[in-house]
């Protein structure tokens, strides 16, 4: 399996999950998510999966500081319907690391370690994702329209869409979409404001 190189540079989210560690699953239920780890979940790198990853990660910085993130304690609020929009793409790469899920979640074991019922969707708030602990709430909006893409990058994914591409304008169509992916996780203070 070969990703982008990028993929791999990328600031990870590391959490501490109390299952994990219950079940002897990762020592200390110390968890990292990496970049290419919701790529792989979602089966593809766009500015959407990669808004997702950069609202948790960026997120839970603000709502832990320098405590270390606790895995499956995190209720997770969005705007709109998972129906609407993007928001069930974002819905899944948050529940991923997060470990929030609507009704369909875990149910827990002995009434500790509870998944579902942390994230829900058409809520009354100011943001696109609200990300909460007992004590905290952060609000979080992501907007890309202020990196564009390569101005080559629309006529390649036409002509691929078409059919009619040739190998060498896939190729370049392959490495425009993903250049731009890059240049959002990198320049996230760009897209990414929280409150």
């Amino acid at each position: 399996m070969k990703s982008p190189e990028f993929f791999q540079n990328i600031e990870s989210i590391k959490l501490q999950d109390d299952l994990s560690n219950f079940l002897g699953t990762f020592e200390y239920g110390l968890i990292e998510f990496g970049y290419e780890d919701v790529a792989k979940l979602s089966g593809h790198s766009c500015p959407t999966v990669a808004g997702a990853y950069l609202a948790v990660r960026e997120g839970l910085k603000v709502l832990y500081g320098s405590d270390l993130p606790k895995r499956g304690e995190i209720k997770v609020q969005f705007k709109d319907s998972y129906k609407n929009g993007t928001t069930g793409v974002v819905a899944n790469v948050v529940s991923y690391i997060t470990g929030a899920t609507n009704s369909y979640g875990f149910k827990g074991i002995g009434g500790k370690h509870i998944r579902h019922s942390l994230m829900s969707f058409s809520q009354d708030i100011n943001s696109e994702i609200c990300l909460k602990t007992k004590e905290k709430a952060v609000y979080i909006s992501y907007d890309p329209s202020s990196i564009q893409p390569d101005n080559n990058m629309k006529l390649c994914m036409q002509k691929c869409m078409k059919g009619i591409a040739t190998n060498e304008e896939q190729k370049t169509f392959q490495y425009l979409w993903q250049q731009r992916v890059e240049n959002i996780l990198i320049n996230y203070k760009q897209v990414i404001s929280i409150v």
